[in-house]
């Protein structure tokens, strides 16, 4: 294991895993459907299982797919997982206070856990990073349950898919209870106006560039959000400063 031992005997560490068991069934529905459609789309058990593993990202997998049967060349279907990819930078960044005093290996398997699921679970119960090393343990330890448990639901549902994709029709749109678990979480967060503001904003700008080549409406999305909700932001401290 590369994560400390005292990390699964933590309680935290089960704390995490029961926090996140309600949202269990959706990933592993989307997982689920991921490895169904790897397989459908001509992929080999072997290239799906190893795609399932190195990419470990559903949104990305989805994306490169119809690229990779429509024979496109390599440097197309990298660029669009990356982009597609791109949020996990903002989630490292926002991680990097937290886990700056883990041993770099540790990070990196971190970097290579977190998903959308477990990063957003974590934050919402540790806004912000300690300096204390006791609650730095118990704050490693509850993204080590989160992660863990988002990571078995995925790889485990994953696997039936690959192996049982002659017998699972790609009609019964288990990945929509994936989504459905996302947006879940989404308005759970939506706590505050900026927050409100910045889903909004992005939500709209992904629709209306939809049928932008390669995924980018995602891209543009996040940045459109980001700059108009800091812009926002730094208008309303601008205005607070002078009335004071």
């Amino acid at each position: 294991m590369f994560f400390k031992a005292e990390n699964y005997r933590h309680p935290a560490f089960m704390e995490a895993v029961r926090e996140l068991a309600p949202q269990a069934p959706g990933v592993a529905a989307w997982g689920l459907m991921t490895g169904v459609a790897m397989v459908n789309s001509g992929l080999s058990v072997f290239e799906s299982i190893a795609m399932t593993l190195l990419v470990y990202a559903g949104s990305s997998q989805l994306a490169a797919l119809p690229l990779l049967v429509a024979g496109a060349p390599a440097w197309v279907i990298l660029a669009t997982g990356l982009c597609v990819n791109l949020r996990f930078m903002v989630f490292s960044l926002h991680l990097r206070k937290y886990l700056m005093h883990l041993p770099r290996l540790e990070r990196m398997v971190h970097g290579y856990l977190t998903a959308d699921m477990s990063y957003v679970m974590f934050t919402r119960r540790f806004e912000t990073p300690s300096n204390d090393p006791q609650d730095q343990m118990t704050q490693a330890a509850s993204l080590a349950g989160n992660t863990f448990m988002v990571w078995t639901s995925w790889i485990v549902a994953s696997f039936v898919g690959i192996f049982l994709a002659n017998v699972i029709p790609t009609s019964w749109g288990l990945g929509f209870a994936g989504t459905l678990c996302l947006v879940g979480i989404l308005c759970s967060l939506a706590s505050n106006r900026m927050r409100i503001f910045a889903a909004s904003v992005a939500a709209i700008t992904a629709i209306t560039a939809y049928h932008v080549p390669l995924k980018l409406n995602i891209v543009l999305a996040i940045g459109v959000a980001v700059i108009l909700s800091m812009s926002l932001e730094r208008f309303g401290k601008t205005r607070e400063g002078q009335a004071a």
